[in-house]
C-alpha cells in the first residue's frame, strides 16, 4: 500500500454557479438521488426566476458529484445528458487530477466505506452537519501507482457489475412473489374476487407499536438483537446487519409483546415507510423504533400472505390517506388495526406460503452472492486505497 495523500491533492474542486438562462431547466437535488442514480419522479423542472436557492451548481460531463451531507451515500458521474441538469450545492464537485488518479478509481474511491467513514469523521455544523472544503482538506487517502490502476477499476467495476446484477435478480423475484399474489388472490386492497374481510385486529394475535425511545446499542455480542428498520427490507430482515443491545435494554423494549418467528414487522415512520417483514427465526430479538409487531392468527390469516399483502403500494397508499407528519409521515397502529383486509381461505394461503418460502430461497442465494461480491470489492479496496 502506498503513502497516504491528502484527498484534495488528487482532484480539482469543480462545478460553477448557474448563470441566467431562458426557458426551463430540470433540477436534481440530494434527495433526487438514490445512490448512484437520478429518481425522476423527484426532479424539478425549474425556470431561472422560481428556482430554489440551492438550485445552484452546474458541472461539466465527467465530474464526480457526492453529497456533503454526513451519514449519505450518494455519488453519481455526469454524462452527456446529466452535465445539462442544474444540481444541489448540497453536493461536492470534483475531477480527477489524470497524473494522480484515474476517474473510474477515483468513483470507487469515494463510494467506498473507507471514504464516507473519513467524510462523516470531517463533518461540521451546528444541525445537519455536512463536509466542507476545509474537512475535505483533512481526509487522507492512499493511491495506487497510476499505471495500475486500470487493472484495479477493471476489477472493482466487474464487482460492482455482479452486485448490480444480484440487486436486479432480487428485485425480479419480489415482482415474481407479487404477480403470484395477484394471480392468487387479486390486489390486496380492491379485492375484486371479493373474498370475506376483517380489521387486521380480528386477523392477529396482537398488533403493538414499538417502544418510543432511542436503544442503547453496544458493539457487543450480548446475545439481544434488536431490528432497525433499515435493515427490514421486502418480506425480509437484513439478519447480517443486525445489531445488539445488552440484556436490561431488551427487557424494558419486549414488555408489550416479545417477538417470535413468523411475527411481521411492519415499518411506520419516516423514509422507511410501509416495509413488511417476517421475523423467521427463533431468537432473542426487539423492536427499535418506528416500527411495529403483528401476530397473525394462523387458522385465518398466514404470515406469507400479510407480509406480501402489506408489501403492495396499494396497501401503503390506502393506510397513509390523510396520513399526518409531512417531515416525518407516519402510519398510526390503530389505523392498521382497524384496516380491513381480505381473508381467502387458509389452504388457498397455505399454497402461497409454499410458493413464497421457495423464492425466498432463492432470494437467499442470490443475497449470499451479493454479500460475496461486496466483501471482494471491500477487501479490494482496502488493499489499494485503504
Amino acid at each position: 500500500m502506498s503513502e497516504k495523500t491528502p484527498f484534495t491533492d488528487c482532484v480539482d474542486l469543480a462545478g460553477s454557479s448557474v448563470k441566467k438562462y431562458d426557458g426551463t431547466r430540470l433540477y436534481v437535488s440530494t434527495g433526487a438521488l438514490d445512490c448512484d442514480h437520478i429518481d425522476f419522479s423527484q426532479v424539478e423542472e425549474c425556470t431561472y426566476e422560481n428556482k430554489p436557492s440551492r438550485a445552484n451548481l452546474v458541472a461539466d460531463c465527467g465530474t464526480i458529484l457526492f453529497a456533503k451531507m454526513q451519514g449519505t451515500k450518494k455519488t453519481i458521474v455526469l454524462d452527456d445528458e446529466t452535465s445539462d441538469y442544474i444540481y444541489s450545492t448540497g453536493f461536492v464537485a470534483v475531477r480527477a487530477k489524470a497524473e494522480m488518479i484515474s476517474e473510474r478509481c477515483l468513483y470507487h474511491l469515494v463510494t467506498s466505506a473507507y471514504f464516507l467513514r473519513q467524510k462523516d469523521k470531517y463533518c461540521s455544523g451546528a444541525t445537519q452537519k455536512a463536509i466542507t472544503n476545509k474537512g475535505l482538506e483533512k481526509i487522507m487517502i492512499a493511491v495506487p501507482d497510476i499505471a495500475f490502476q486500470p487493472g484495479i477499476a477493471d476489477r472493482l467495476d466487474l464487482l460492482d457489475t455482479a452486485s448490480k446484477l444480484c440487486r436486479k435478480i432480487l428485485e425480479r423475484l419480489d415482482d415474481i412473489m407479487e404477480s403470484r399474489f395477484v394471480e392468487m388472490f387479486g390486489d390486496p386492497v380492491n379485492n375484486e374476487k371479493g373474498w370475506d374481510t376483517s380489521p387486521l385486529e380480528g386477523a392477529c394475535i396482537s398488533i403493538v407499536d414499538c417502544p418510543h425511545s432511542t436503544p442503547s446499542y453496544t458493539n457487543e455480542n450480548t446475545g439481544f438483537m434488536c431490528i432497525r428498520t433499515s435493515i427490514v427490507k421486502k418480506n425480509r430482515i437484513l439478519w447480517d446487519d443486525i445489531e445488539y443491545i445488552p440484556e436490561d435494554e431488551f427487557l424494558q423494549r419486549i414488555k408489550r409483546r416479545k417477538p417470535q418467528k413468523g411475527d411481521v414487522i411492519y415499518t411506520r415512520e419516516g423514509a422507511i415507510l410501509g416495509i413488511a417483514a417476517i421475523i423467521d427465526r427463533d431468537c432473542d430479538v426487539a423492536l427499535g423504533q418506528r416500527s411495529m409487531l403483528l401476530t397473525p392468527d394462523t387458522t385465518v390469516c398466514l404470515s406469507e400472505f400479510l407480509s406480501v399483502a402489506m408489501n403492495f403500494d396499494s396497501f401503503l397508499h390506502k393506510v397513509t390517506q390523510g396520513v399526518s407528519g409531512s417531515a416525518s409521515p407516519h402510519i398510526n397502529v390503530g389505523d392498521i388495526r382497524s384496516y380491513n383486509i381480505m381473508l381467502p381461505p387458509i389452504d388457498l394461503q397455505q399454497t402461497f406460503a409454499i410458493f413464497y418460502n421457495d423464492i425466498e430461497k432463492s432470494k437467499a442465494a442470490v443475497t449470499k452472492c451479493l454479500k460475496k461480491a461486496e466483501y471482494l470489492k471491500l477487501a479490494l479496496m482496502q488493499q489499494h486505497f485503504g
